[in-house]
């Protein structure tokens, strides 16, 4: 197995944010290092989180909660250890993902792998235990987004959806997985039982999925811990009571200091967006960092302000419901798993409930934190450190066989099959043809620039109608190249071929493959294995995306 590391910017659409996120240690004056823990010492990569002294009040009463949930997940003997670890006082490196059908995209593995990396080199270094923690996001309410699995056949990406359906929003862990909800279930496990070739993982997915009154929350926590068993990976179930319990003064915070919050996190947009980056959530006069279960329905609903001045403080509005803010501190003593965080002051109510001393997380969750940190402060009174997942794309033989062959580097893959068809293609043209067409393209270029430049001179609009008559040959220049190039291609039929191996297996339907293949298609590939070689690879802190040659 080969690693080679690669700048984050050969994915595409990586945000100026996230890049700058990467490399804020090599620049003191970057606005981004006051947004990030991890900023303040020394950057993602400088080890300076594993100074952290972030504890709980009882660790006795945490301790006692993860254990009840991971023994229903089947837990290993190295999860028991790693929880009792934390009853007495071990620090947690914490990660996290939505419960997407049949454990989600590779990415999911890509995660929990850098988790256990982070925590094995904190206590190594430190000499103070730090345990590998996995948050399910339990409690987000939209279906389709985990309703679905990528897996590959050998010419497309196929998905499989288990039709989850549900009456009303409710949040998707509590989602039972019966004819009823899941009608498309146990056909979306046979088939990809056969695409993963009756593999181990195969019979896992199976055993989470058709367990008796399985929810969508119980199976992936079963499936993470049988895969993670070895290196005793904590999973944490956000939405139970007790959690909730535990977490209940960051959620009454939020109610008490609603509107000095929104101020708050409405100036850290206004930050965001005058340096010239994005604001990863949408915040306005009427955002709510809370949710509330309906207490009849199950209904996960934003909690919204209601603006009426003739009203002495501020009342929410819950669908039809109108709340004040008594009514909403009853609610979180009484029934504290009603009330939930949204996605900016998630981690906050996270690092609530455990001693986290960091927290791994990709772009989109790096650049929640960038506002999230106005809550931190606000609440907590200190940052969590924010550290990269590890990015990779996996490079099985026959395919890196075939890229070796044709000189394809990852950069090169990151397109459509058709579009590096045709760069193979000219790549294959005679060199006498590719000296030709350069030095055509070259002359045309100088003479076009020198010709258009005179007439400018002469006349404005003779130099307009220059650029226009220029365009229109540069495309019948272009339009010449493809058509050698697709004279290579026939030549060489076997490069389409080639190019859509590639294509297919490292940017699928064109999407970067960790996002989008299913974990499970590489472990049935690669077997229990395969874990130890990511948490390996992580262990690199490679500041962007990694080749892994299998």
């Amino acid at each position: 197995m080969s690693v080679e590391c690669y700048p984050i910017t050969v994915l595409p659409h990586i945000s100026q944010l996230y890049r700058d996120y990467l490399v804020m240690g090599d620049n003191a004056e970057s606005p981004v290092r006051s947004w990030y823990g991890s900023g303040d010492s020394g950057g993602p990569f400088a080890g300076g989180w594993m100074k952290s002294s972030s504890s709980v009040e009882n660790p006795h009463r945490l301790a006692e909660e993860l254990l009840r949930q991971n023994r229903s997940f089947g837990a290993s003997a190295e999860t028991i250890s790693n929880i009792e670890k934390l009853r007495e006082g071990a620090r947690a490196v914490v990660t996290g993902q939505q419960v997407v059908l049949f454990g989600g995209p590779l990415l999911t593995l890509l995660k929990a792998s850098a988790a256990i990396s982070r925590a094995r080199e904190a206590t190594r270094i430190t000499g103070i235990e730090h345990v590998p923690v996995f948050w399910m996001a339990t409690e987000d309410h939209d279906l389709a987004e985990v309703d679905q699995a990528a897996l590959l056949t050998k010419t497309e990406v196929e998905v499989f959806k288990a039709g989850l359906r549900v009456s009303l929003p409710v949040p998707v862990g509590d989602v039972p997985l019966n004819q009823e909800t899941a009608p498309l279930l146990e056909q979306a496990i046979e088939r990809a039982t056969e695409l993963l070739e009756y593999a181990p993982v195969s019979e896992w997915i199976r055993e989470a999925y058709l367990a008796e009154g399985a929810t969508l929350a119980s199976a992936f926590g079963k499936l993470m811990a049988r895969i993670f068993a070895q290196q005793g990976l904590v999973i944490v179930d956000a939405a139970s009571r007790e959690f909730h319990a535990m977490g209940a003064s960051t959620l009454q915070y939020a109610i008490e200091h609603a509107d000095e919050l929104r101020q708050r996190l409405l100036s850290r947009t206004q930050e965001l967006t005058q340096n010239g980056y994005h604001a990863q959530v949408l915040v306005s006069d009427t955002s709510s960092l809370l949710f509330l279960l309906d207490a009849e329905t199950g209904e996960r609903l934003a909690l919204r302000p209601v603006n009426d001045l003739s009203e002495s403080e501020t009342r929410w509005r819950a669908g039809s419901h109108v709340f004040s803010k008594d009514d909403l501190l009853k609610i979180l003593e009484r029934s504290p798993e009603r009330l939930s965080p949204n996605a900016l002051l998630r981690p906050v109510f996270q690092d609530t409930v455990l001693p986290t001393a960091a927290y791994i997380g990709g772009p989109a969750e790096i650049a929640y934190f960038a506002q999230s940190e106005v809550l931190y402060r606000a609440i907590l009174g200190r940052v969590t450190s924010v550290l990269p997942r590890l990015s990779a794309t996996l490079i099985e033989p026959a395919i890196d066989t075939v890229m070796q062959k044709d000189e394809i580097q990852l950069s090169d893959a990151m397109t459509t099959a058709d579009e590096l068809a045709l760069r193979l293609g000219a790549r294959a043209m005679p060199i006498p043809l590719k000296r030709k067409l350069a030095a055509v393209g070259n002359a045309l270029e100088t003479e076009l620039d020198a010709l258009t430049e005179y007439l400018r001179g002469i006349d404005a609009s003779l130099g307009t109608a220059a650029e226009t008559s220029g365009s229109k040959m540069r495309y019948q220049m272009d339009r010449l190249r493809r058509m050698a190039a697709n004279f290579g291609l026939q030549k060489e039929a076997s490069l389409k071929k080639h190019a859509a191996a590639i294509t297919l297996n490292l940017y699928p339907d064109g999407h970067p493959q960790e996002r989008l293949l299913a974990g499970a298609w590489f472990l049935a590939r690669y077997g229990d294995g395969l874990i130890d070689r990511l948490v390996q690879v992580a262990n690199n802190q490679c500041p962007g995306h990694v080749v892994v040659r299998l």
